[in-house]
């Protein structure tokens, strides 16, 4: 390099010393400003959480509230640490909105899921931990997104479906309540007897410590059909109870049938031949 022109450069750099060494500190304190507002961030929203849960709060709100909190934390970090390198964050903020608008458009769908993410979480329709049925499929409740549920299904597989899919369907919650009645319904032939099968079923009723008491069992004849008597029995159980008592009723219910020789009817087909006469 010719000294014409290292003499130019050494001139540039001491009549522009301050200048470089000012943008020097502000770049090191927007680094500064970033690492030290992620690190608050991460405390802040994991400090949140950790209060949330040792109040025994909802897993699905604690882990929604700390994530909105993180993300919106971290726009302000990063806005500030923009401050400090001289961007004039309110043209930025405008930019921002401009460019919001148009990803929102964009995304009406992702928008109408984090919405109706944020009315699960207020209005609480479904938790963590509870057996639903929505959107056709049915699962129990791993956690609420920001854009998704995650449901577990009965034989383990993961679902994961929208939230505006749930929030526009209807919700079944099967574990919300205490208590639910279990509705069974038993055929038995015409040729049996019919106080002897209401008998048995009673019986067998009183010996299923799982059945509630209160509400009183329901047994009563719900139809008469083309070849069987319809019988149904609708005991209340709790909650967790339901299917262990419908299926041990039901496997009750045959064995007792079979032994007290009431019939209970299946399809049959009658084949008749004739022999054409000579």
């Amino acid at each position: 390099m010719e000294p014409e022109m290292l003499t130019s450069a050494q001139t540039w750099l001491v009549n522009n010393q301050g200048l470089l060494l000012e943008y020097g500190v502000n770049i090191t304190a927007a680094l500064i400003t970033l690492l030290l507002g992620y690190i608050a961030t991460n405390l802040i929203s994991g400090g949140v959480e950790k209060v949330m849960k040792a109040r025994n709060l909802d897993a699905t709100i604690t882990h929604f509230v700390g994530s909105v909190l993180k993300y919106g934390l971290l726009v302000f970090v990063v806005l500030a640490a923009l401050g400090r390198v001289g961007v004039q964050t309110t043209s930025f903020i405008a930019i921002i909105g401009a460019a919001g608008l148009a990803i929102g458009l964009a995304l009406q769908g992702s928008l109408s899921n984090f919405a109706a993410g944020f009315l699960l979480i207020i209005f609480r329709p479904i938790k963590s931990g509870e057996f639903i049925e929505v959107a056709g499929t049915a699962g129990m409740v791993q956690s609420v997104q920001l854009f998704t549920t995650t449901l577990t299904s009965a034989d383990n597989k993961m679902v994961v479906v929208p939230n505006s899919a749930i929030l526009n369907g209807n919700i079944i919650n099967y574990s919300r309540m205490d208590t639910r009645r279990v509705d069974m319904t038993f055929g038995i032939g015409y040729g049996s007897d019919l106080r002897k099968a209401k008998l048995v079923l009673e019986r067998l009723v009183n010996e299923e410590p799982r059945i509630l008491k209160e509400p009183a069992v329901t047994i009563a004849v719900a139809a008469l059909l083309d070849s069987s008597v319809s019988i149904v029995v609708r005991p209340w159980v709790k909650t967790g109870d339901y299917w262990g008592v419908w299926f041990d009723f039901h496997e009750r219910v045959k064995l007792a049938f079979d032994a007290e020789g009431i019939e209970i009817p299946f399809p049959q087909m009658a084949l008749h031949m004739h022999k054409p006469q000579a």
